[in-house]
């Protein structure tokens, strides 16, 4: 027995590695022959790529009671998706955009009180003012404003990605099918985005789509090689009747580094994946061309361990997001201090105003 080491840190939320089985149907999309595919060029035709990313953050739990004395679960929270513009031949400087913060007043359904938008205005001008937008969850669960706040934040994500990206044609032999402007999407592709030219990248490897008899060759990809492109149906648990009507996608693996040798044989592989026409048996040309230059592009745009403890899937585009979006929410320190002069003030008011009565 050998004993490799998972890259990650142990505190991030989940390893990069976990490999659980699919257990659905996976078929060959683009051949019958399972080897290795060699990196091409980025044509030059593809002249904007954009990196999309969110980021979702609690600020406080919260508990509303009504005039009835009924009593559910809410919370503050705060979310950002933006973009990051960049040129993939390197032309031109990259640059940020749409990094502006959301934030959320999440609450039950269960719950009979009224609720309205919050603003929270500081007493210095010059530190902005807080404005929380009432969203409703269902249930009373104690995660629920956290699970509210991060759907709106993959929502704006689609939104984002799906408003920027080019329409992607589906036909097999379209020559000008590579869009001249690809998004790529941090994770999975969302439902419902289709037709349009959006690149999932999962970091992680937690799902097993090829089995015992195929992960073989993603520990022999050399830097920038990838896996032919594969296609399976969203939620399918080997049954037909959780599959239907789910929507498909095409999948294939890169590799972005070599790794050193006491690391697992898989670190350095990024999984990819695209939405997929329905009732089709083929690869559309613009599916395959974005393929092809996948490992070329990702390989330039994949950080290094000295910079980055995910490296090298969290990407340096992704990285530098993520610094912006967090400046965008502003300190939490900060904004919980807001929160509790806020409510402090406001039940003040309300206790005076009961007394005086």
């Amino acid at each position: 027995m050998r004993i490799r080491l998972d890259p990650w840190p142990v505190d991030t939320q989940d390893g990069q590695l976990t490999l659980k089985p699919f257990a659905g149907l996976v078929f060959n999309a683009e051949t019958e022959v399972w080897a290795a595919i060699a990196p091409r060029d980025i044509p030059a035709r593809l002249r904007r790529v954009l990196v999309v990313d969110g980021k979702p953050r609690m600020e406080a739990r919260l508990l509303l009671d009504d005039e009835a004395g009924g009593l559910s679960l809410a919370g503050f929270g705060a979310f950002v998706a933006g973009a990051v513009d960049l040129c993939p031949h390197g032309t031109r400087q990259a640059e940020l955009l749409e990094v502006a913060a959301q934030r959320v007043l999440a609450y039950s359904n269960e719950g009979g009180a009224a609720v309205e938008m919050t603003r929270l205005s500081p007493r210095n001008p010059h530190t902005g003012r807080l404005e929380y937008t009432p969203h409703v969850f269902s249930g009373s669960q104690l995660e629920g404003a956290k699970s509210k706040v991060q759907r709106l934040m993959l929502d704006a994500e689609a939104e984002l990605s799906h408003r920027l990206a080019s329409a992607l044609p589906l036909d097999e032999h379209d020559p000008n099918a590579l869009p001249d402007t690809l998004v790529l999407q941090d994770g999975p592709v969302r439902i419902g985005g289709a037709g349009r030219a959006v690149l999932g990248y999962v970091k992680t490897l937690h799902t097993d789509y090829l089995g015992a008899d195929r992960i073989g060759l993603l520990g022999t990809l050399k830097p920038g090689e990838r896996t032919p492109v594969l296609r399976f149906r969203v939620g399918d648990q080997g049954d037909e009747r959780s599959s239907e009507g789910r929507e498909q996608r095409f999948t294939w693996y890169v590799r972005l580094c070599d790794p050193p040798f006491y690391q697992h044989p898989l670190a350095g592989v990024m999984r990819l994946e695209m939405h997929a026409p329905e009732d089709s048996d083929f690869v559309p040309r613009g599916v395959l061309d974005i393929a092809n230059l996948s490992g070329r592009l990702l390989c330039k745009l994949a950080s290094q361990p000295h910079k980055d403890a995910r490296a090298p899937q969290n990407l340096i585009p992704t990285a530098a997001l993520e610094q912006a979006m967090g400046r965008a929410m502003g300190s939490a320190e900060l904004v919980t201090r807001r929160i509790r002069s806020h409510l402090a003030r406001e039940l003040g008011r309300v206790e005076i105003g009961e007394a005086v009565a």
